[in-house]
């Protein structure tokens, strides 16, 4: 037998693909009318959808009542109360959100919400973020929803600064346990900073940084060293101070703060 010969096809090489195209691909063109009307700044999905179906939007010169219809932002014309649909104007707001306040638009439960704070703002807003029931402090609202995602991306590690009073003396050996990361149900946090304020009786007071926004993650990571927190301010977001801000009261970003 001839010996046999083998084909050898020599590829091109291939430069890899930037990080830039994978973390910002192609922007999205089909959306859902509700989330187009929401993603305006408007208003809130829910009240979107109620709006659609009341009448009051129209795709193409017709009426559309199905908050899901798809639209294409390139081709369809869309009208809200025969107003072609702009973008609200952009705002960013401040708000010390006080302790017994939820940062949900609407609760079952009739419990007082952050928008009955701000209801003289004469804009929708939602919240970047939230804080829960029993936690006060600085909370940023606003209709610009590419502000919102980059600040509330996990990509970005974007500090948040909180003042904590725990139920307990903490030990060096404790704090140093926070600083360097404890195991949580949801796996481990990542390094935080932890600097002791003072001590009193019963209680440590301490300023803590951590950049993820998990759910009751600092109540949890104190939990994790066998300690509870008694009390818990939002004291900064980044380079966000809450400054002299009063207590329930709300203002706007200033440009040098955005």
């Amino acid at each position: 037998m001839g010996s046999a010969r083998i084909a050898v096809c020599i590829l091109p090489s291939l430069s890899p693909v930037p990080q830039s195209v994978i973390r910002n691909p192609t922007p999205e063109i089909k959306k859902t009318l509700e989330r187009v009307l929401s993603k305006a700044g408007l208003g809130s999905r829910s009240e979107a959808r109620s709006w659609i179906h009341a009448r009051r939007v129209r795709v193409n010169g017709r009426v559309v009542e199905n908050p899901d219809h798809w639209v294409d932002l390139k081709r369809d014309k869309i009208l809200f109360d025969n107003q072609p649909l702009a973008a609200a104007e952009k705002r960013y707001i401040l708000l010390y959100k006080p302790k017994g306040y939820i940062t949900t638009y609407g609760d079952p439960e009739k419990r007082p919400t952050v928008y009955d704070l701000i209801a003289d703002a004469g804009t929708w807003v939602a919240p970047v973020g939230r804080l829960d029931l029993d936690t006060s402090g600085l909370l940023i609202l606003t209709n610009d929803t590419a502000f919102a995602e980059r600040m509330t991306n996990p990509d970005f590690h974007v500090p948040k600064t909180y003042l904590i009073k725990a139920s307990t003396l903490l030990s060096d050996e404790q704090l140093e346990r926070l600083r360097n990361g404890v195991e949580l149900s949801d796996g481990p946090t990542r390094p935080a900073q932890v600097n002791r304020l003072r001590d009193s009786t019963k209680y440590t007071h301490l300023e803590m940084t951590i950049t993820e926004g998990r759910n009751r993650q600092v109540r949890r990571m104190l939990e994790a060293v066998d300690s509870k927190v008694l009390e818990l301010v939002r004291v900064g977001i980044g380079k966000l101070r809450i400054g002299n801000l009063p207590i329930g009261k709300w203002r706007e970003m200033e440009p040098r703060e955005l």
